[in-house]
């Protein structure tokens, strides 16, 4: 599994022989202008929640590679009313697709489309494939349901989770995140973009390390591999 951080909360996972774009968010990026999204390849766009900097390339990336949504079902209703074809998913749900098994999780945060209208409950989703399973925790406070997460799916191995704070878990509560979802290898996101989760990189990979964790903060077109 190979996966490439695009920015803010943005990640290309390549996996049994597919890509997943996981919340589009990077023409209105400046830290990503050098990302191409005319470039992307992309089979399936897994959207943790309708927030704008979520889903705002959702339709230009679907356009330019067929893509299928994959979301709740509010999030797919909106897209398939613009023609692009989805999976809808809802909390506590399971599908075998044909890069593997998404498994969709509970996520405390909000979620509406940028007009305000409803954009159902938030979520994070595990994929499981037959080599790896990968915890996307999307934008979400911590909550004890991350516990139910290695005792329903089984041990992680990588668990990705927001850390920019004031909108999402910050370090501190990301560190219990990685303590309750029993996973110590953890890949940051939804930090730095803007004012409000800019962070010290060096100083949140040393409270992980202090811990015995792996914090792992790439650079915009990174890659780490499982």
């Amino acid at each position: 599994m190979k996966i490439t951080y695009l920015g803010h909360a943005t990640l290309s996972i390549e996996t049994q022989g597919k890509t997943i774009i996981v919340d589009p968010f990077i023409t209105g990026n400046e830290l990503a202008k050098n990302i191409d999204i005319n470039a992307l390849k992309a089979n399936y766009i897994l959207l943790t929640h309708a927030h704008g900097d979520h889903i705002l390339d959702v339709e230009a990336i679907a356009k330019n590679t067929g893509a299928n949504i994959i979301s709740n079902f509010e999030i797919v209703n909106h897209f398939e009313a613009k023609g692009i074809k989805g999976h809808p998913m809802n909390h506590g749900g399971t599908w075998q697709f044909d890069f593997g098994k998404l498994h969709m999780v509970n996520a405390i945060h909000t979620s509406s489309f940028p007009d305000g209208s409803y954009g159902g409950n938030p979520a994070g989703f595990v994929l499981e494939t037959a080599n790896h399973k990968v915890y996307i925790a999307g934008d979400t406070a911590l909550t004890y349901d991350m516990k139910l997460i290695p005792m329903v799916i089984g041990k992680l191995d990588l668990a990705i989770l927001p850390v920019g704070d004031n909108f999402t878990m910050g370090t501190e509560s990301a560190i219990i995140a990685s303590d309750f979802v029993e996973c110590d290898k953890i890949l940051g996101c939804h930090f730095d973009t803007f004012g409000y989760i800019k962070i010290d990189h060096k100083a949140a990979v040393k409270k992980f390390a202090d811990k015995d964790k792996d914090l792992i903060l790439l650079e915009i077109g990174g890659v780490i591999e499982l």
